[in-house]
């Protein structure tokens, strides 16, 4: 490979290191640089909802520390460094005052959540859990018997309510669908589920939605559209992800749902490519593991000169809810 700069990875989540180790399979000495806003941490994001049923707190889920994980892969590793934005026409990458020359950039930025503005002064005590951060710090508020309400009863949402039970906490579900996962699965499959949630002391609140939030004398009180009240100490908000495209679109890069890639990963922009929760590829954003793994696999070879187009399996996910374990493929 000719030098004329490094590979450049934007996200040290579980797509950005999968690509790197990934990439390292193919060549062991190609340079590579790792850009990302947080401290840079290994662990797996699909893991954060089993803390409690593992045992274990979010320094128990962090897997390598950063400086592992430049030593292992061999690269540079540039932790809480913001990107400002790609200048594609000269394959600069712009970090604030500075700018990083790329032979081929991966945009593997992952997704946001969802944020829901509500009216009331309960706001403080809303946490959206999305990375290792996010989870650090809602168990450091979470209190024994603490009480929680999730909003949003789709996988996430499902996932930590049975986790959080089998901490021993009180959890409130609340969702405006009339069935849990119901993007996900079948109504037979979705009403095993909630029955078996219910069965360990989950409760439920579908076809309703959080209006607002207010401080009570102990916790706080929800306002539900339906007209019930209930209490809680924390509020798990857990009502989606939107893939980051911001930076991608206003490079004037291609962007849908998520940033547009084809098969081979590669976006609009001549040596950009997107990857993980961000990407949409041929189509479709799969904000799961398996197809993320198969894309890394692929792009891998791609950025080291053999350029190779996705190809999924059967590519079955795995709902982490102990109490009723389901497989599915969306």
């Amino acid at each position: 490979m000719t030098e004329q700069g490094p590979i450049v990875i934007v996200g040290t989540g579980l797509a950005g290191y999968s690509l790197a180790r990934e990439i390292r399979k193919q060549h062991k000495d190609v340079p590579i640089v790792m850009i990302t806003a947080d401290d840079g941490i290994s662990y797996s994001k699909p893991m954060l909802s089993t803390g409690f049923t593992k045992g274990k707190d979010a320094e128990g889920l962090a897997q390598a520390a950063t400086e592992a994980m430049a030593e292992q892969l061999n690269l540079k590793l540039r932790t809480y460094t913001t990107v400002t934005g790609i200048d594609t026409d000269n394959q600069r990458l712009l970090l604030g005052e500075e700018s990083l020359s790329y032979r081929k950039l991966v945009l593997a930025w992952g997704a946001d959540v969802i944020r829901l503005t509500l009216p009331g002064e309960g706001q403080e005590r809303v946490f959206p859990i999305n990375d290792l951060g996010d989870y650090r710090a809602f168990r450091k508020a979470l209190k024994p018997g603490s009480r929680v309400a999730i909003m949003g009863a789709g996988l996430i949402g499902c996932e930590f309510a049975n986790d959080l039970r089998n901490g021993g906490y009180e959890v409130d579900v609340i969702a405006p669908s009339d069935a849990v996962m119901p993007s996900l699965l079948p109504p037979a499959a979705a009403n095993a589920v909630q029955t078996e949630l219910e069965a360990l002391g989950v409760s439920f609140h579908l076809e309703t939605v959080v209006e607002r939030i207010e401080p009570a004398d102990t916790g706080l009180t929800l306002f539900l559209a339906n007209g019930e009240k209930r209490q809680a100490d924390l509020v798990i908000s857990a009502v989606g992800l939107r893939p980051r495209t911001e930076l991608a679109r206003a490079a004037g890069i291609d962007t849908g749902r998520g940033i547009k890639v084809n098969r081979a990963l590669e976006t609009s922009a001549q040596n950009v490519y997107a990857l993980g929760d961000c990407a949409e590829v041929d189509g479709h954003v799969l904000l799961y593991v398996l197809p993320l793994m198969a894309c890394a696999r692929a792009l891998a070879k791609t950025l080291v000169g053999v350029r190779t187009d996705v190809s999924y399996g059967a590519m079955p996910v795995m709902i982490k809810t102990p109490c009723c374990p389901v497989a599915v493929c969306p």
